[in-house]
């Protein structure tokens, strides 16, 4: 083991998705490392102290809202490892830290919840669907314009209690979340709609974690170097190259997804990125394939810039 006896303190935050993931590392930690010391470190993001309205996330202007303290917590030694949701990290390198793994990507999609499993095509006219992300929001209005869009806050399972209450009382006939977060912690069975790729495309790096740690520290990149899966480590960059493009921390709804194929030990890369008006009423899609994820994002970034995409910038 790449290390010294001392035990490896992971930081998370308090979240009951974030516990399982920070769990589901360490797991994944002591298969690859036997005998492994692991310790959790529970630390409050300025995201997790808004619980009153809708943040942007963090291809919305949300930039290190649920990642600056602990960013801080590695910088000052205070935790070795930091969990985060990949989605939740500025695209922007943080200063002195570095992303030492990015393990297998769980389900990009996005879900449908409905009490009364509705579909996105058989909600009632004029429905109300909960969701606090500009990405969704112009994607449902792109796929059913009469839709009514109502903010929603609070964690998986905080959000999914709040949609199984149904509309009754101006309530949500509906709401959207990542499938990643509902899959994680056991509760598919409130799924009534896989939404598809060519209806919904996700945040850059939905579905996936990121183990980010201190950049010179030469022990905890080994010991994470095992956990990191290259397929989606090339994917996400290139959805993360194709976000940065657009200033990382637009006020925009984009998104972007893609997957890789191992072709003579090089990575050909497949991504789909979109750049959407508030209101859905104007969607720029573009595609492309590649070997390098930073150029293929950027290709594809210009593409849709060719296409109007910085009419909406403005």
């Amino acid at each position: 083991m790449p290390m010294s006896t001392r035990s490896l303190t992971l930081g998370t935050r308090g979240s009951a998705l974030a516990r399982w993931q920070t769990d589901h590392v360490i797991q994944l930690l002591q298969a690859a490392w036997p005998g492994l010391d692991c310790r959790t470190c529970v630390l409050t993001t300025s995201g997790d102290r808004v619980i009153d309205k809708p943040l942007p996330d963090a291809a919305a202007g949300g930039k290190g809202l649920f990642t600056e303290e602990l960013e801080n917590a590695l910088r000052s030694g205070g935790i070795d490892l930091a969990v985060h949701s990949l989605k939740d990290l500025p695209v922007d390198d943080a200063s002195g830290l570095t992303l030492g793994a990015i393990p297998s990507r769980q389900d990009a999609r996005d879900v449908l919840i409905s009490r009364d499993h509705w579909m996105l095509a058989t909600l009632p006219q004029g429905a109300c669907v909960g969701t606090s992300s500009l990405r969704r929001a112009a994607q449902l209005l792109a796929a059913r314009p009469d839709l009514q869009l109502l903010p929603l806050r609070g964690n998986v399972d905080t959000r999914i209690r709040k949609a199984m209450q149904g509309d009754d009382a101006g309530g949500y006939a509906a709401i959207v979340l990542a499938a990643a977060g509902v899959l994680r912690l056991g509760l598919e069975a409130n799924i009534a709609e896989y939404l598809p790729f060519d209806v919904m495309l996700p945040a850059p790096g939905q579905g996936a974690l990121a183990l980010q740690c201190r950049a010179d520290d030469v022990t905890i990149r080994a010991l994470l170097a095992p956990l990191d899966d290259g397929a989606t480590r090339a994917s996400v960059a290139a959805e993360r190259a194709f976000l940065q493009r657009f200033g990382g921390g637009c006020s925009i709804p984009v998104a972007a997804y893609a997957t890789s194929q191992t072709t003579n030990a090089n990575y050909q890369i497949a991504l789909t990125g979109l750049v959407a008006s508030s209101d859905g009423r104007r969607v720029i899609r573009v595609s492309g394939q590649g070997a390098d994820p930073a150029a293929l994002g950027m290709e594809l970034a210009q593409q849709a810039l060719a296409q109007g995409a910085g009419e909406l910038l403005r």
